[in-house]
């Protein structure tokens, strides 16, 4: 993945609603094809919990730079990613070029209005033993898709949501979406933080934990029928790791994403949330 701004003053409004409006273009484009896919990453907490759902005062989640799409292992059985990549190119996507002008086979782009460039990430789930997280699936020639462990967990935690309003290019649409449900979220989210140590990901774990449904007991209810998965415990394992004292990692990185520095108060935060979730599977603070 691209890497993230460190602080939530470098997001900006405009791009997080082009990525929306994106999302809802792709969902025009690729039509039957849409069971195949679940959204991920950043997008998900602001079409999970949407700002008018929200307690008075607490802020809408901060967005996403750019679109995270995974791909169901279906699509490459029955070939028709085929189809799927052929839609995209029709629709102006192209693979993205890194900084050292390279092709990025797992990033694709579209550039509606000259100098504006949207990104779409790819990701899927490991189909072999020998499958490393991070590595590249290649399914063509300049597309492919980042494994990533656990992602087979948003299929199975996940909500049909209705996204409506404008495309990128300006369209009125409405579309349904798979989107990741909470508690693979937060599993993913955990597993990436302790891959790549993100501000944005300690975010996005504790903004999840701390503002879904009508408390914990609503993201517990998610999280319970994954339980068995490995994944799972190595996401429980981090988050004890990282998330138990509030001057660990993870409190940290969120006050320094939200507040550009240390926040006592924030940092404590950030360390309820997080065990009061944990302590509602049996697992408490050492």
């Amino acid at each position: 993945m691209a890497e993230k701004p460190p602080v939530a003053s470098e997001y900006r409004s405009e791009q997080v609603d082009l990525v929306r409006k994106t999302c809802l273009y792709v969902a025009t484009k690729l039509g039957d094809l849409l069971d195949k896919l679940v959204v991920v990453g950043g997008l998900v907490p602001s079409l999970l919990i949407p700002a008018e759902s929200l307690s008075g005062g607490e802020a809408p989640h901060i967005g996403t730079m750019d679109l995270d799409l995974g791909l169901s292992l279906a699509l490459l059985d029955t070939k028709r990613y085929e189809d799927f990549t052929k839609r995209l190119r029709n629709a102006g996507f192209k693979p993205d070029i890194n900084e050292k002008g390279n092709q990025t086979r797992r990033r694709w782009r579209i550039e509606p209005f000259g100098d504006l460039k949207i990104t779409v990430d790819f990701v899927i789930q490991p189909s072999h033993n020998n499958d490393k997280g991070g590595h590249l699936r290649d399914i063509e020639k300049d597309f492919a898709a980042v494994i990533t462990p656990g992602l087979h967990l948003a299929f199975r935690d996940c909500q049909k949501i209705t996204l409506e309003g404008d495309t990128l290019l300006g369209e009125k649409a409405s579309r349904d979406i798979w989107v990741c449900g909470p508690g693979a979220f937060v599993v993913l989210k955990a597993l990436a933080f302790d891959m790549r140590g993100e501000n944005k990901d300690a975010y996005d774990i504790y903004y999840m934990i701390r503002n879904y449904g009508q408390g914990i007991e609503d993201i517990y209810k998610c999280l319970a029928p994954l339980l068995n998965e490995k994944e799972t415990c190595k996401a429980f394992d981090i988050l004890q790791r990282d998330f138990s004292e509030p001057g660990q990692v993870g409190p940290t990185r969120v006050s320094a994403f939200l507040e550009a520095g240390p926040s006592e108060e924030l940092q404590a935060d950030v360390v309820g949330f997080v065990q009061a979730l944990l302590s509602r599977f049996g697992i408490k603070s050492a």
